[in-house]
């Protein structure tokens, strides 16, 4: 994560990107710890907000009352318990899987604390604000970019930690895949779901990690795509039967996104998949001119009408945080 000064500022900006959920690791819990996840930052989407003191509160722009919410809990902390002007100039798209919560919630407190010069606490900030109830690679990304792994919640009430970051290849892009129609599983529709899905069983958790260190991890660092693909798609189809009972019976929760990047990998993207509850979902290429190539042929075709279709690449950086000249909050 890139900052400016950490002194009082009368402004600060955060800019903070999307991520892409690529799996979990382990829903069973069976060794103490559950879930387990793998995180991609990517361009093309971001929350970016502005934050100064002000004499009373005023916010603006889209999600306003999700920030006000953040604000309210923020001031709970003594030395933040002023009043702010927020501009929202942007947010990452909503329930499509793309990490909006994680990353609006963040922006604010690591805006907050930046504008008085307070020392950032993004796990502590990130329970405060009831973010990273099971996946800890949201708070990853914000903090580092690239591709992390967390290690699944145990028995302490914090967010999993980060066990892996890595950079990932600056040549590659995804495909990225948005069925606007449509929104992922969330909120109490989530947790439902959750509670209602069996364990996972070990050895489908065995494979899972098993590609994840034995193929998936070592691809990023050799930046070999085709064996990356490989192991994307590999995870994807049992992490895919698994929450399938609870997205129609199908590995996809939208049918349009499905045949979309079905189209995309018969035309040479590999490494398919769904970003969390999506509906959004993804294919990798191994450069811009391929991933433009592989758009150029599917644009006219039926399957790929019902939906938008970007080509982002990895971000290696986490939310950039820009606080200016220093002066003094004014009373709330």
């Amino acid at each position: 994560m890139s900052s400016g000064s950490t002194t009082m500022g009368t402004g600060v900006t955060v800019s903070a990107p999307a991520r892409l959920h690529l799996g979990f690791l382990d829903l069973s819990g069976g060794l103490g710890r559950r879930f387990g996840s793998i995180g991609l930052a990517i361009s093309g989407f971001k929350t970016r907000l502005a934050i100064t003191p002000a004499p009373r509160m005023r916010i603006s722009g889209p999600e306003s009352d999700r920030v006000l919410a953040h604000i309210d809990r923020m001031r709970s902390i003594p030395d933040l318990d002023h009043a702010y002007d927020v501009r929202v100039d942007e947010v990452v798209p909503k329930h499509a899987g793309l990490g909006s919560g994680t990353q609006l919630a963040l922006a604010v407190a690591v805006a907050l604390r930046r504008l008085h010069g307070l020392p950032l606490d993004l796990r502590g900030d990130a329970l405060r604000l009831d973010r990273g109830a099971r996946s800890g690679a949201g708070i990853g990304l914000f903090e580092q970019g690239g591709l992390v792994v967390d290690g699944g919640r145990g028995p302490a009430s914090g967010p999993a930690p980060v066990i892996s970051r890595l950079s990932f290849p600056e040549r590659w892009r995804i495909l990225v895949v948005l069925d606007a129609r449509r929104q992922g599983l969330h909120g109490t529709d989530e947790t439902a779901a959750f509670a209602q899905l069996p364990p996972s069983s070990e050895a489908d958790a065995a494979y899972v990690c098993r590609l994840l260190v034995m193929q998936l991890l070592p691809a990023v660092v050799e930046a070999d795509l085709a064996a990356f693909g490989v192991a994307i798609k590999g995870l994807q189809e049992r992490v895919g039967d698994y929450f399938a009972p609870a997205q129609g019976g199908r590995r996809f929760a939208s049918g349009h996104v499905a045949a979309a990047v079905n189209l995309l990998e018969r035309n040479g993207a590999v490494g398919v998949g769904q970003s969390s509850w999506g509906p959004t979902g993804y294919a990798f290429a191994p450069s811009a001119e391929a991933a433009g190539q592989i758009l150029d042929a599917v644009r006219s075709q039926p399957d790929s009408q019902s939906v938008d279709i970007h080509i982002c690449k990895a971000l290696n950086a986490g939310a950039d945080v820009a606080a200016y000249a220093p002066a003094v909050v004014p009373d709330a």
